[in-house]
């Protein structure tokens, strides 16, 4: 049999009201004195799972508001659920997977460079075009990482980005330059991951 909670008298109710009532003025309060709107720079960083996850969760947000959204991913290229979940918006959603896999498959550091220096080069456009309202720049921490773009460039273009696109880039290893001009960084922590468990990898969870 479960158990419940007893119902709260009278008293407790009406301090609980009164409670949330200051709480709620305050809340008012503070959303009302924020007035800056702007295009973000999001930086999803850290050893835990979910960075990628998290930016395609913006993406169905911007999508939800009726805005187009633009996909780089850097190093990885390997076919993923969202890529084919996102395509039923048709061209609302632009989709390049212009890596060819992990530093360790390729094995080729020339490669690496080329690949990430051309999928930079399909990121500035989209952020140049006005029709998008949201760029997520997936694994860009990983390239900037081993130095297979300058990360003085990279920062430099997302500073100057136009003044209402947000842009979102995943990957561990933030590099401090990057985290310093970013304006919201999220650094998720591994606690504990199934891997440990020799759990493979799988669909819908990984990929």
């Amino acid at each position: 049999m479960t158990e419940t909670a007893d119902a709260p008298t009278p008293e407790e109710a009406a301090r609980h009201r009164a409670k949330m009532e200051k709480r709620k003025a305050l809340q008012d309060a503070e959303i009302a004195s924020k007035t800056v709107e702007k295009g973000l720079l999001l930086v999803h960083t850290g050893t835990g799972k979910g960075k990628s996850t998290a930016a395609f969760g913006l993406a169905l947000r911007v999508l939800g508001h009726g805005g187009r959204v633009g996909v780089v991913q850097f190093i990885k290229s390997r076919p993923t659920g969202e890529k084919t979940a996102l395509a039923v918006f048709g061209d609302r959603v632009v989709w390049h997977t212009a890596g060819e896999g992990f530093t360790w498959e390729t094995q080729d550091k020339a490669r690496d460079m080329a690949a990430c220096r051309a999928a930079w080069e399909i990121a500035t456009a989209l952020m140049a075009d006005p029709a998008f309202g949201l760029v997520i720049l997936d694994e860009l921490n990983i390239a900037l990482r081993y130095d297979y773009l300058p990360v003085e460039e990279v920062v430099a273009t997302l500073a100057a980005r136009r003044g209402d696109l947000h842009v979102a880039v995943t990957g561990r290893n933030a590099k401090p330059a990057l985290v310093e001009a970013a304006d919201l960084v999220t650094d998720m922590t591994m606690v504990k991951h199934h891997f440990k468990a020799g759990v493979k990898t799988q669909a819908g969870i990984e990929f």
